[in-house]
């Protein structure tokens, strides 16, 4: 997993309340199995007029201003819904690394986190203010010092130790595990060969 430290971006807003896991990745998407590509299909109801893929122009991902945008300010109860996990694949693959919401359902904000994507939550007058941001207006999360540096203000934000330990060093549970590899040799090296 990529280390995330401080991190500067765009913003696109979708204040929907309650999008849920079905809504960011339907259901029959979830039969591939590689982390990557999901991100064609983000948010397919809402993002396509049909199955060939023709984008509904009105759809704010889908207007120039917004194509690049990296920072998703939304509403509350973010992911709630199933514990798929290609729900976070492919907000990632799209290429967002912060989620700002109201809230989150508890296994996708894990998910996220697992999948190196920054979720954080802010009450609705900031998330307003974010919203009304321009295009090009930059963002800048720093989660050292848990702060959202915007044009329209600095932001604090909350975020678990051990989740921000494992972001900031860009470890996984993997590559937690992987930091006592010498210790789990020795171990191996020495345990009785009956065991």
């Amino acid at each position: 997993m990529e280390a995330f430290t401080i991190y500067t971006g765009t913003t696109v807003p979708l204040m929907n309340d309650n999008i849920d896991t079905d809504q960011i990745l339907p259901k029959q998407f979830l039969k591939l199995i590689d982390k990557k590509g999901f991100g064609k299909y983000l948010m397919y109801e809402w993002r396509y007029l049909d199955d060939n893929y023709t984008e509904d122009p009105e759809f704010i991902f889908n207007t120039p201003p917004y194509r690049k945008a990296t920072i998703l300010i939304t509403g509350d109860n973010f992911g709630a819904g199933s514990s798929r996990e290609h729900a976070a694949w492919a907000l990632a693959d799209y290429g967002f690394k912060v989620i700002i919401a109201g809230s989150f359902g508890d296994i996708h904000y894990n998910n996220d986190l697992n999948n190196g994507i920054l979720p954080i939550a802010q009450p609705l007058e900031v998330r307003q203010q974010l919203a009304a941001l321009q295009p090009t207006d930059e963002v800048t999360i720093n989660l050292y010092d848990q702060k959202i540096l915007s044009p329209v203000g600095e932001f604090s934000f909350e975020i678990d130790a051990d989740w921000k330990n494992k972001l900031l060093k860009g470890l996984d549970d993997i590559g937690i595990t992987l930091e006592y590899a010498d210790a789990i040799a020795e171990y191996e090296k020495n345990r009785p060969s009956y065991w």
